[in-house]
């Protein structure tokens, strides 16, 4: 049951936590895999259904319970937050400490997974015209401040995630944070937050399931470990 709870929430074995027989390469290509749909897409339909614009809906419930005890609340905090999973990335990669994948490729698959986080934010939000909590616009769904930090956790977690068990929780932690930091924003609804959660992990995933690595295998052999 915890072997399948870790692979359903993160699409891989954790190697502290089962034995494997043979070497894992950074360069493997991750394999698709259906049940790796589950997450993102459940937080997407929990996205969906939490989207009710009723008053006694539990989105706007959060909201009244937010003004009431968090009214003053503001940070930038959240802004900056999104993006930490991927400097990590980059940074532990500068000290030495090898990625799965080289430079290239990642960088490849990196772009792609925001083409597509943002392509799909942005359609959402344009066709949906829904207003913030603050009454500020009309572009509250889906969060792309969220959708970014769980794209760049994913990241972070494909790369880090086989040789330290600890990265994805710290990543999806993080992630996790500049959600509830957007509503406590009263920037968004907690359906703005799940759906843009589900979008950024299924961006990136993607991405890796679809990218051909191109660069570096006649040159580089892969790094094992």
């Amino acid at each position: 049951m915890k072997k399948l709870l870790w692979v359903l929430l993160f699409g891989f074995q954790s190697p502290c936590l089962f034995a494997q027989s043979d070497s894992i390469y950074l360069h493997e290509r991750p394999k698709f895999q259906s049940f790796q749909f589950i997450p993102p897409v459940a937080l997407m339909m929990a996205g969906l259904l939490t989207n009710g614009s009723g008053r006694e809906s539990l989105k706007n419930e959060i909201v009244e319970e937010r003004n009431e005890h968090l009214s003053h609340f503001r940070t930038h905090l959240d802004d900056y937050l999104q993006f930490s999973p991927i400097a990590l990335t980059y940074g532990l990669d500068a000290m030495g400490i090898k990625s799965r994948t080289d430079v290239a490729n990642r960088t490849a698959i990196l772009l792609k997974a925001e083409i597509m986080m943002m392509g799909s934010v942005t359609v959402l939000k344009n066709v949906t015209h829904k207003i913030r909590p603050d009454g500020s616009s009309y572009n509250s769904f889906p969060s792309g401040h969220t959708a970014q930090a769980f794209a760049a956790a994913t990241f972070l977690s494909e790369e880090y995630g086989r040789r330290y068990k600890w990265i994805p929780y710290a990543a999806y932690g993080t992630a996790t944070s500049v959600g509830s930091l957007r509503m406590a924003n009263n920037r968004h609804y907690i359906s703005d937050v799940l759906m843009g959660a589900g979008i950024g992990i299924l961006s990136v995933k993607v991405s890796y399931w679809t990218h051909r690595y191109l660069w570096g295998q006649k040159t580089k052999k892969p790094y094992i470990y």
